[in-house]
């Protein structure tokens, strides 16, 4: 009887210390339905300490905090207790029946996994009206708005759209992040560089304080109809609660996702009543203007012709009127110059063509009239600005002798009489004279001797050839540069194809950009960030101009994906590109 109760307490004792070596490893919700404008807690639970932790994909929701650890030790009875724990906030990004699958841990050099929990994500509940219920108080005091400046403006004409967040006395706003930047399709965008400044205000009759948190300037490219998306950040505020303290009222920190509401713009299309035939999609109040560097020279002397538009309008969003010069001028392709800013109202500059001309003859040749036509959105009309015609005097040259000889030749069209003399047509010969040829001695002969000496000719070229390449081999910036432009035009090549495909041409532009520098710097995709960039081309010695405008290239890129983009502008960002590859490679070391 006595060696049944030692094996029965044993039996016990083994099994207890089976249970208390078992591993508990748990996911908990803070609820299994939830509206999709509610918040889901999830904790990964664990009774041992473990380590290399891994999160599983939250698909429907959307990360807004953590993951928060924390661990636990408490002593009951002499008995000691520990739990550590991993939280996530989640906001729920669609409605329907979502899995949070498993979690895995390391402990003891084992892997454990949590069970999959299902939770279900209704619509939009109605938030209780209560004070202590941070929700309420949030969503009750803290607003983002998306103010827009015309809401019915015509094609090309400037809109501005201001986010701004309103926040409630009593709510303290640490930081917030953005999730994703604003798109605008169909809109030609620019951000406007703005301060965070805390200002006062009124939302819907209401005393409030607001940030302005992000500007852009918008240039609609299509009528009708267009959408403003949604603006969506991340909020980490500090809510009073109803607790109380011997140090004052007691502050809970939450994180809180909000959007701004979706806003329509109706673009209105251009007026088809008096669009002058020049019209090239001009829209502003601008000046127009054509000059000459000078108003006489000598022939084979330069001169510059310069076509400038200046104002304020879509100046970046239209192509100059061309110069139409006499053919007896030689005239270069014009270079292209923009000073144009953007600020909130729109952009505003200056834009022109300077073209090289050089007069080959004596003479006085006029530059014609030319036009310019623009929509003016304040007026609601049409206006078009016409040049002085310019006289181009060329005082000393050759005389161009194409007139002179077309005119003659009209007056020298006289007939002449045909004469015989009985020799226009014979017989052949049948005795042809033939005399045999006498043939010549090599030796000494002139080949003879050019042969001979003609390899000492050729020893003069060879020296001046070598001095020339030993030149060219030293000269290192020379050498560099033109490596750096071969460079470009390789990676750019593709990129140069897709010209008149804004998608194409900026996918492949941008892929070439980082295929650059991965080339170049010996960096993974994944390393691919704006401050890995600064620095890394920074260490290189690259100059902080020549980084910011390969910064600026792949803004561009991003950018110019969500909105439409010129033939100008395209051609303008690939001359930048090849610019801005040629100089890395020149600085870099």
């Amino acid at each position: 009887m006595k060696t049944k109760t030692y094996i029965v307490t044993f039996i016990c004792l083994l099994f207890a210390s089976f249970l208390s070596a078992q591993v508990t490893f748990e996911t908990k919700v803070s609820k299994k339905k939830l509206g999709v404008n509610e918040r889901l807690r999830v904790d990964f639970e664990m009774d041992r300490d473990g380590d290399n932790f891994t999160a599983p994909k939250f698909n429907g929701f959307r990360i807004t905090a953590g993951p928060i650890q924390s661990m636990n030790h408490v002593w009951n009875n002499g008995q000691k207790s520990f739990s550590k724990t991993y939280t996530y906030f989640l906001q729920p990004t669609a409605e329907g029946k979502f899995t949070i699958k498993q979690a895995k841990v390391e402990i003891d050099g084992q892997i454990y996994k949590t069970q999959p929990v299902s939770v279900q994500v209704t619509k939009a509940v109605a938030k209780p009206k209560d004070g202590s219920n941070s929700d309420y108080v949030i969503s009750e005091g803290l607003h983002l708005v998306t103010e827009i400046s015309n809401g019915k403006p015509y094609l090309n004409e400037p809109v501005t759209v201001t986010y701004k967040l309103y926040v409630k006395p009593g709510i303290n706003v640490s930081d917030y992040r953005e999730l994703g930047k604003p798109k605008f399709n169909n809109f030609w965008s620019q951000n406007i560089e703005t301060r965070i400044k805390a200002e006062s205000g009124t939302y819907k009759g209401e005393q409030y304080s607001y940030v302005v948190l992000k500007r852009f300037v918008l240039y609609p490219q299509k009528t009708g109809k267009q959408i403003i998306e949604p603006f969506s950040i991340d909020v980490q505020v500090s809510v009073p609660t109803r607790r109380r303290t011997v140090f004052g009222r007691q502050y809970e920190k939450v994180h809180k996702t909000i959007s701004s509401t979706r806003r329509t713009v109706n673009v209105q299309a251009l007026p088809e009543a008096g669009k002058p035939a020049d019209f090239g999609g001009a829209v502003g109040d601008f000046e127009f203007v054509v000059t000459t560097s000078k108003s006489s020279l000598n022939a084979t002397e330069s001169l510059q012709a310069k076509v400038e538009v200046a104002g304020k309008g879509n100046l970046k969003l239209f192509e100059l009127p061309k110069l139409n010069l006499p053919s007896s001028l030689e005239v270069y392709d014009p270079e292209f110059t923009e000073r144009v800013s953007t600020r909130i109202s729109g952009m505003q500059g200056r834009i022109s063509d300077s073209y090289t001309v050089v007069p080959q003859y004596k003479g006085k040749y006029p530059i014609p009239s030319i036009s310019f036509s623009y929509f003016d959105p304040k007026a609601k009309k049409y206006k078009t600005l016409n040049s002085d015609e310019i006289v181009i005097d060329v005082i000393e040259g050759p005389v161009n002798s194409a007139t002179a000889e077309n005119s003659t030749a009209k007056n020298t069209t006289q007939k002449q009489s045909i004469t015989t003399n009985g020799a226009q047509f014979r017989f052949l010969k049948t005795n042809a004279n033939l005399i045999s040829g006498k043939s010549e001695d090599f030796f000494k002969s002139n080949l003879f001797y050019g042969l001979l000496f003609g390899p000492f000719l050729f020893i003069p070229i060879i020296l001046i050839v070598r001095r020339k390449k030993r030149a060219f081999d030293n000269d290192i910036q020379g050498n560099k540069t033109r490596t750096a432009n071969r460079l470009a035009k390789k990676y750019l090549s593709e990129a140069k194809k897709r010209l008149g495909e804004k998608e194409a041409f900026y996918e492949v532009l941008e892929r070439a950009l980082h295929n650059y520098l991965r080339a170049k710097l010996s960096i993974e995709t994944s390393e691919f960030s704006k401050e890995k960039i600064n620095q890394l081309l920074t260490q290189r010695n690259v100059k902080e101009e020549t980084i910011g405008d390969f910064i600026t290239l792949l803004e561009s890129c991003e950018f110019a994906r969500y909105t439409p983009a010129s033939n100008v502008t395209i051609n303008k960002d690939y001359e930048k590109a090849v610019q801005t590859i040629s100089q890395i490679d020149k600085q870099i070391k």
